[in-house]
């Protein structure tokens, strides 16, 4: 079964020959190795690129471990690149597993050798194109980024969207939409078959693979525990407004445990650059400012969320509010979390009033407003679900995503009602 991820193939293609280094980046387990061994060499291919002339090496194969020697590797792939007169493709996976290495050299004991002097010294040969990925507990992907700053373009791969999802799901179509907020998008879900497998393939990401990377990486030796119950804790409040001060707390009463708010913001941030979880700012829409405190986090794939909690917590709500997070952040759109503020009075009283708008989304000069509800099926439901959007003060088009399949129709005030699974399918059309 093949998953055509175009999004990311059409970046891949975009950035060919542009002189920089190409870094595929994202959670673990979500699909850069196949979309490169795979989908982009088999384009290259496809358009005439020879086999001769695509350099192919997984570090991660122990067939190849000869090559996270710095010096071996640079050899075997200037070795390769015998002919001056063709373009070269270079496709480096695991970069991480490349050792730092003393400099021979040199006399000074502090100077080593290390993937990354290996890429900047390929990139300087005219008809080489580069292409990594790399990620675990030795090295995130985002490390493998900061090597390159301005040298390195990146190309996110997120788990996959409900479109990718839906076309390659070969159950019943009417059912894609369960399987998907249940289990998410991790692509080896498609090939499995019961509850049983999946949960315990997501839970084991988990346990084998994330918790593992991230305590690892940041040598945690005794809050292991903590760890685990912060992402409990975080998996049970999607959608809602918290803050590390709010989550200190919790573990005050719920747990009786002291943990300071800066290590939980510490640990939060381990888990957002592992790619696991991501947070939205608060925008004060009239006040034109970001709030710093509260704000929300989401998953970066509704399945792992799930089996974080053991499929026990199945609010709708909150999951589509993440999935329609997900999809607009893979879009590439700038994504906040909204408030208004505004006058009112109750009984001669004058009150300030603040209400939530789920997302605002900025792309260049243009800017929407989309609010997550699960129905609007009577007045008043609609009533709650416009307020906010009805008291912003610009034009900018404004959006309810609802989850029954509907007409998808606009009311008096202009406001544009329509269908989450629509929304997902054909969403880009919409926010042309």
């Amino acid at each position: 079964m093949e998953i055509k991820r175009t999004q990311y193939l059409n970046q891949l293609v975009k950035k060919m020959h542009n002189g920089r280094v190409k870094i595929i980046t994202g959670v673990r387990r979500c699909g850069k190795s196949y979309l490169l061994f795979n989908l982009f060499c088999t384009y290259l291919r496809q358009n005439g690129v020879g086999d001769e002339q695509i350099i192919e090496l997984a570090l991660d194969e122990i067939g190849n471990s000869k090559y996270r020697n710095p010096f071996e590797l640079d050899s075997y792939i200037r070795q390769k690149m015998t002919d001056k007169s063709i373009h070269y493709y270079v496709m480096i996976d695991e970069i991480q597993f490349v050792s730092e290495v003393q400099n021979p050299y040199v006399s000074d004991s502090s100077a080593k050798v290390g993937f990354a002097d290996v890429i900047l010294g390929l990139m300087k040969i005219k008809n080489a194109d580069i292409y990594i990925t790399g990620s675990n507990s030795k090295m995130l992907s985002s490390d493998v980024l900061t090597q390159f700053r301005d040298r390195g373009d990146e190309i996110r791969v997120y788990p996959l969207s409900y479109a990718e999802f839906s076309s390659a799901y070969t159950g019943k179509p009417q059912n894609a939409w369960r399987e998907y907020v249940t289990y998410g998008g991790m692509p080896l879900i498609l090939s499995l078959d019961t509850h049983e497998e999946k949960s315990k393939y997501l839970k084991d990401l988990f346990t084998k693979t994330y918790i593992k990377d991230v305590v690892e990486r940041h040598d945690i030796r005794n809050g292991t525990e903590v760890i685990e119950d912060l992402l409990n804790i975080v998996s049970s409040s999607i959608g809602s407004l918290t803050n590390p001060n709010k989550l200190s707390n919790t573990f005050a009463s719920e747990k009786q445990l002291h943990i300071t708010s800066e290590t939980i913001e510490t640990y939060l941030g381990y888990f957002v650059d592992a790619f696991l979880l991501r947070q939205s700012l608060r925008y004060d829409v009239k006040g034109k400012k970001y709030l710093k405190t509260p704000l929300k986090y989401y998953f970066t794939d509704i399945g792992l969320r799930n089996a974080r909690l053991n499929f026990r917590q199945q609010e709708e709500g909150h999951i589509m509010e993440n999935i329609l997070y997900n999809d607009l952040i893979r879009r590439g759109y700038d994504v906040d979390v909204g408030v208004v503020e505004y006058n009112t009075r109750n009984e001669d009283k004058k009150i300030r009033k603040q209400l939530e708008v789920d997302f605002i989304i900025n792309r260049g000069n243009q800017r929407y407003y989309i609010q997550s509800a699960l129905s609007v099926s009577d007045s008043e439901k609609q009533k709650q679900e416009t307020e906010s959007l009805l008291h912003i003060p610009d034009s900018f088009k404004k959006i309810v995503v609802v989850k029954d399949n509907i007409e998808p129709l606009y009311d008096e005030n202009g406001i544009l009602y329509i269908g989450v699974e629509q929304f997902l399918l054909e969403g880009t059309a919409l926010l042309d």
